[in-house]
């Protein structure tokens, strides 16, 4: 399966990196099915970081070993157990379960504000997931260990800057 994740800078072999900030699944590698997401990313990232190109790196994963061998949580919809998984994440208060894949809905600049004002206490779970049924939400896989890793193959990656793209790799 193609999976994509947007980056400033060209990322032929991921890793994992132990993060700073709070993110929707913990640490881990970020990918998504969505190439549109990728390259939105990336040219956030550029912008963030004020450094390289916004660049979509592509990659092979095979999903059917990881479905054979890996430890997987998967969130179908953005659910109150989803809600809460990203909001302990978020608040860097999850206690990691030996997950070696993450898969679920991604709370993206759309999606950001609502989860935001949850965790603010501004309104309360069920505004929250209600808010976010009318959000159209876009997935996002979190590699955490090595051997997920293993299963990641890099294809290509390309520059993009508005609707323009050109080829590297």
């Amino acid at each position: 399966m193609l999976l994509y994740h947007g980056s400033n800078s060209i990322i032929n072999k991921p890793m994992l990196v132990e993060q700073t900030r709070g993110l929707d699944f913990g640490s881990g590698f970020y990918l998504t099915t969505s190439e549109e997401q990728a390259a939105r990313f990336s040219r956030i990232v550029f912008k963030r970081k004020n450094a390289g190109s916004a660049i979509v790196n592509v990659y092979d994963f095979d999903m059917s070993a990881a479905l054979k061998t890996l430890a997987i949580r998967k969130f179908t919809y953005a659910d109150i157990e989803w809600l809460r998984y990203v909001v302990q994440n978020r608040l860097k208060t999850y206690q990691e379960d030996g997950c070696d894949l993450v898969i679920g809905a991604v709370a993206n600049d759309t999606v950001m504000p609502t989860i935001q004002a949850h965790l603010n206490g501004f309104i309360n779970e069920e505004a929250t997931l209600i808010t976010l049924k009318v959000s159209k939400l876009v997935d996002q896989i979190c590699l955490k260990t090595e051997k997920a890793f293993s299963l990641l193959k890099f294809i290509n990656s390309y520059e993009t800057i508005g609707n323009e793209a050109s080829a590297n790799g």
